[in-house]
């Protein structure tokens, strides 16, 4: 007869309020694999801390959103948003899957073409086009959304130059409900400039006016938002055709769609209060039914999706260096990993489980990296197993803006894997080390 593992009683001083908030511990599982790969194994391979993603989970998630866009409009198409994750791989599974590119500078440009998306099938945003970018773009008929007036005096030089009369669209920026404005990008609808804009450009005769284009915002929970931003944006299209009488052939809603993440603010955890891509999209679609259309003219409707399709395809996996007890009774949990490689930790409370089995009774827990810095936190209060020195530990839906937005510092970045939908693994990004920190230094003679 084999006897159950003894556990030593613990004492926790009692929380109060503490189990009210953090009571989905109870449900705590280990996460061992991603899609049937052992976790334990890719680390031991890769080395840890390991970025992982999930190549069916960035399938699924593309389709589910490329559907719910298509039942509702008779054109539609996705463009992924390159400074989300620009790896190659991601982003090679996104075309693959039939997203278009969109960038937000000249360096994304330029890594969607070595990729080889073709320049009609990428939208370039953002409020810095240099000329040698706009030329670029123009030359390979890319779909150039104008951010401010003097983007737009650029791009009718740089028309002129090259003797073409490109389509662009114009970027506007609104005030909806459910998101501070972005007020900073575009032209605003309210104050007229967006008009002013559209009719300085027709007067121009250098470019064709044939897109309107929003971003509303980031993470943008309230699915009104998108209902809102798109009536205005079909009333604003109405506007032009009668008085400029120019017709859109792409209207473009942005991105922003949330992921199932939790914010730190919010109380119900992401996967209660995250809208559905159905949902998102119905509201889009009801807004845009006050568009106007002549002999059935319907436009391209864009959505440049990052955060909501990517997120929960990333992982990252994380050893346990060290524990200790902090001088309010917490213990902390020194991890392999910090905000260097994990920046979303200041925005999420990021689920995170063990990569083993585990036993025994949780207790108020804090999770800092391996920086010597008091920012290091990953998680600053949850109720955790007990874990030791050597264990694995896994944060779920890190998918987004980190592998874009980690820095190099204190520590080399880490390898990222990727996990195929047959089962196999490969590394998409190599393990940083010495050398790649020094390649692109150099001594003065004097110093050498």
């Amino acid at each position: 007869m084999t006897l159950p593992r003894y556990e030593r009683p613990t004492l926790i001083k009692h929380v109060a309020g503490m189990m009210n908030k953090y009571a989905r511990v109870q449900a705590l599982r280990p996460l061992t694999h991603v899609d049937g790969v052992s976790l334990a194994e890719l680390v031991a391979r890769h080395g840890s801390p390991l970025f992982v993603f999930s190549e069916r989970t960035l399938v699924s998630r593309q389709h589910e959103l490329r559907d719910a866009l298509a039942l509702r409009f008779p054109r539609s198409q996705l463009a992924w948003s390159y400074k989300t994750n620009y790896l190659d791989a991601v982003c090679r599974v996104f075309h693959r899957e039939g997203s278009w590119a969109e960038v937000v500078s000249e360096l994304e440009f330029d890594k969607a073409r070595r990729l080889g998306v073709p320049g009609e099938h990428i939208l370039f945003n953002g409020p810095y086009k240099p000329e040698a970018a706009l030329e670029k773009a123009f030359g390979a008929g890319a779909h150039v959304h104008l951010d401010h007036f003097d983007e737009l005096l650029l791009a009718e030089r740089v028309a002129a130059r090259l003797g073409l009369r490109p389509k662009v669209s114009l970027r506007v920026n609104m005030s909806v409900v459910g998101t501070p404005p972005w007020s900073r990008f575009g032209f605003n609808l309210e104050n007229g400039q967006a008009l002013d804009a559209a009719r300085r450009l027709v007067a121009g005769g250098r470019l064709q006016l044939t897109g309107l284009h929003c971003h509303i915002g980031t993470f943008v929970q309230d699915v009104e938002a998108y209902r809102q931003e798109a009536r205005k944006l079909a009333e604003f299209a109405n506007l032009l055709r009668r008085e400029l009488s120019v017709r859109m052939e792409t209207i473009d809603l942005g991105g922003g769609l949330a992921s199932r993440n939790t914010l730190h603010a919010q109380y119900l955890p992401g996967e209660q209060t995250t809208p559905s891509f159905a949902q998102y999209t119905e509201a889009m679609a009801d807004g845009l039914s006050a568009l106007e259309t002549a002999g059935g003219e319907q436009p391209t409707i864009f959505l440049e999706s990052g955060r909501a399709l990517v997120d929960e395809a990333g992982f990252l996996v994380t050893t346990v260096h060290a524990t200790k007890r902090l001088p309010d009774g917490r213990r902390a949990l020194v991890l392999d990993a910090g905000v260097n490689v994990l920046p979303t930790a200041a925005w999420y409370r990021h689920d995170v489980v063990p990569a083993q089995d585990f036993a025994g009774t949780p207790e108020p827990s804090v999770l800092v990296g391996p920086l010597c810095m008091a920012i290091d936190v990953l998680r600053d209060q949850l109720l955790f197993p007990p874990v030791g020195p050597g264990e694995l530990l896994v944060f779920k839906n890190v998918g987004a803006y980190n592998v874009t937005q980690w820095m190099q510092f204190i520590a080399a970045r880490p390898a990222v894997v990727l996990v195929s939908r047959s089962g196999e693994s490969a590394v998409i990004r190599r393990r940083e080390s010495l050398e790649t920190l020094v390649s692109q230094e150099a001594l003065p003679p004097w110093l050498s």
